[in-house]
């Protein structure tokens, strides 16, 4: 088993799109901190890592990881649920971010006022 150590505040997402995985980990750059620097500086780790095991940012290596970890940090999270109800929303463009609240938001929803 692996253990995710964090050594001072974090913020947890879970990341969806297409190859999401792939793209997270493009975005991170290599864990090695020290190549990183070197090879892709400007990524996350490449700006913002420490050391190996320091390196400003996690993410799974593979989908099965992923859902071990989902399952760690959002025990309510419904993976069978996402991609049944939640995920075919964003797939039909029906989903809008909000980058005021920092929340997305289903599109064309008639919300009701409550007195």
């Amino acid at each position: 088993m692996n253990i995710i150590y964090f050594s001072g505040a974090s913020e947890l997402y879970i990341l969806a799109r297409e190859n999401a995985i792939g793209e997270w980990r493009k975005l991170m750059g290599p864990t090695k901190v020290f190549k990183t620097q070197f090879e892709v500086p400007a990524s996350i780790r490449g700006i913002y890592g420490y050391s190996d095991t320091r390196n400003a940012t996690h993410g799974s290596d593979s989908e099965e990881s992923a859902k071990r970890e989902i399952g760690i940090f959002f025990p309510e999270f419904n993976y069978e649920n996402w991609f049944e109800k939640e995920e075919p929303k964003f797939r039909d463009d029906n989903v809008e971010f909000l980058n005021d609240l920092f929340l997305h938001r289903i599109k064309n929803v008639r919300r009701v006022n409550r007195i």
